[in-house]
């Protein structure tokens, strides 16, 4: 096996937009607390390679990764099914996701965006180079909590102390996994992977970073002089860092605490890693679509007409979060009306796609989604497989994968989030995408490069 790594900055210029945390609140960027970079790992068996990039971003866009695979694929001739393209999900990005309301795109950023991203996985394949594979998996607790099933928003006193938990951990990661790579004796490159939302910050900061993930791996880095660190998000659609929404001072105290301690963590990883062999490599890239709630003209018409009193009422004010909220429904309403009006009353939705990779005994099952933990859970189970990394937020961004009981319930990762991506609420995407990534694993088994 051959593994190499690179990076390359994809810090943006100080002033632009960041993205997250609500709509149209102008949170333009003041200062850089840490740089933003494009992560790649290639691995090689046998004269054929994958190719995985983790960027700092909030997410990318389907025409984003397919501008990346192009131009890597001229470069190298990397087949375009073998590049994935990961986001780690920071809110204290630029927004190249397109989403309403949540931070202005910024163009010249965005267009320049593809060619760096391209840049670390050519250089990459350039660092091919004999390596070995570790692997661990070690406790990391005393970082995140369920938004959804467990208490939120602990006291900064109580959740900065060492010893604190949640109330259920259960329904949060409490493990990470770490691999290392090995070349010449010493560390090339390493990635770890663990699910939590990267929102220690908040509306009110203004630091460019890439949250606790970001800090975390660029110290890592340091102490590893040469090598480049992958983070890879896990299942965090319903999982928080124990600190979000507080002030400024406050979250700034906060990512440096919480990113010690997922430094810790894979630290420990790196040190207790055990050999991996890999006999062979395998990816598989499908197109899919997951079916979605069905909206008739009438009723988006009528659901348009309920912001627009919002937004038309005497005394309105964009200081008013409520008006803000209505104009991002707005704007996907009339997007929606558009669509149906012009396939004659149909809103239907594109097809996005999910992607696998095998490193020996490993897989890496990825989607676009924010997703719970619940389904990871049941993929996991499904698959027997005991590395078995259900990643979210690559190769396109599509909000929320909620579990069958906050799709029941409703709100905003089952039916808020989708307006803001500017796309119809899903109907069954617990069931589909299970069975969805539970396929791609069988997939994987059964193929090789």
């Amino acid at each position: 096996m051959k593994a190499g790594f690179a990076k390359t900055d994809i810090t943006p210029r100080v002033g632009v937009e960041l993205a997250g945390f609500g709509p149209f609140i102008n949170r333009h960027s003041i200062g850089v607390h840490d740089r933003l970079w494009a992560r790649a790992m290639a691995v090689e068996q046998d004269g054929k390679a994958l190719v995985l990039v983790s960027c700092d971003l909030i997410g990318v866009t389907r025409s984003i990764t397919a501008r990346v695979r192009q131009l890597v694929n001229e470069s190298t001739r990397s087949p375009l099914e073998t590049i994935m393209i990961h986001c780690t999900h920071t809110h204290s990005g630029p927004n190249v996701a397109t989403y309403h309301g949540w931070g202005e795109t910024d163009d010249p950023y965005y267009e320049i965006l593809p060619q760096r991203i391209a840049d670390a996985a050519i250089r990459a394949v350039g660092a091919l180079q004999e390596a070995s594979l570790f692997h661990a998996e070690v406790p990391c607790e005393g970082i995140g909590l369920n938004r959804e099933y467990d208490k939120d928003a602990p006291p900064l006193d109580e959740v900065l102390q060492e010893s604190w938990r949640p109330a259920k951990p259960e329904l949060t990661d409490t493990t990470c996994h770490v691999a290392r790579f090995e070349s010449e004796g010493k560390i090339s490159g390493f990635f770890s992977y663990f699910g939590c939302h990267p929102v220690v910050c908040c509306q009110t900061t203004r630091y460019i970073h890439g949250d606790y993930c970001g800090v975390a791996t660029n110290l890592l880095e340091r102490e590893h002089p040469g090598s480049v660190g992958l983070f890879l998000q896990g299942a965090q659609g319903d999982v928080n860092t124990c600190v979000v929404h507080k002030p400024e001072p406050e979250s700034l105290l906060a990512l440096d605490v919480i990113a010690s301690r997922y430094a810790r963590a894979v630290r420990r990883g790196l040190a207790e890693a055990r050999p991996v062999r890999v006999d062979s490599l395998a990816c598989v890239l499908r197109q899919v679509s997951f079916s979605r709630k069905r909206l008739e003209l009438e009723k988006l018409r009528a659901l348009l007409a309920e912001q627009e009193a919002i937004l038309r009422a005497p005394g309105a004010s964009d200081t008013d979060n409520k008006v803000r909220m209505a104009a991002v429904q707005a704007l996907s309403f009339r997007e929606w009306i558009a669509a149906a009006e012009a396939l004659k009353g149909k809103v239907t939705a594109p097809p996005t796609e999910i992607q696998g990779f095998r490193l020996g005994p490993m897989l890496l099952l990825a989607s676009p989604f924010e997703t719970f933990q619940a389904i990871k859970n049941d993929v996991k189970a499904r698959t027997g497989i005991p590395v078995t990394l259900v990643m979210g937020l690559t190769n396109d961004t599509l909000g929320y994968a909620p579990d069958r009981t906050a799709a029941a319930r409703g709100g905003y990762a089952a039916d808020l989030a989708p307006l803001i991506i500017g796309t119809l609420p899903f109907a069954r995407i617990h069931d589909e995408l299970v069975e969805q990534l539970v396929a791609l694993a069988t997939a994987l088994q059964k193929t090789s490069l």
